[in-house]
């Protein structure tokens, strides 16, 4: 899928896991909260093709600057599927030219394919850069508060 001239997505295989855990590493020690045990099996369940999450490598040029994942749910209240961009990274030195809405526009478009009906995203509190891209994008805040509780370690 090719959703600029600069930016395309390239399916991750299960020969990516180290390539994809060391990104994911890279994206959550940047964020503030290294990747746990649990998230490295997740990546490695996603490189293996869990039928919850698609991921790809962002590519520039054929290079891979970076990565999303997309989970899938489903929600009452917004009508059935849901989505979550669940992490979308792109490496420092790719950033500021478009790609991250690029990247958004075309996760969109997969969601929509996949017949999701909201998409969800997380923004950590002192990422004004981001929240700032994803406001732009359309996305906004609830007026509720995240909670999560782990069942498994």
């Amino acid at each position: 899928m090719t959703p600029s001239a600069a930016l395309t997505f390239q399916d991750v295989t299960p020969q990516d896991e180290a390539a994809l855990l060391a990104m994911a590493r890279a994206f959550h020690a940047e964020d503030g909260h290294a990747l746990s045990a649990a998230g490295e099996r997740a990546v490695r369940a996603v490189c293996a093709g869990d039928a919850m999450a698609r991921a790809w490598f962002l590519c520039e040029g054929g290079v891979r600057v970076g990565y999303a994942v997309l989970s899938l749910g489903f929600s009452i209240e917004h009508g059935g599927r849901d989505g979550f961009i669940d992490d979308l990274y792109l490496l420092p030195q790719a950033r500021g030219r478009g790609l991250g809405r690029a990247a958004i526009d075309s996760l969109e478009r997969i969601a929509a394919g996949h017949g999701v009906q909201a998409l969800h995203l997380e923004v950590e509190s002192n990422n004004a850069r981001a929240a700032a891209l994803y406001h732009r994008r359309g996305y906004r805040g609830t007026g509720r508060g995240l909670m999560s509780k782990r069942l498994a370690p």
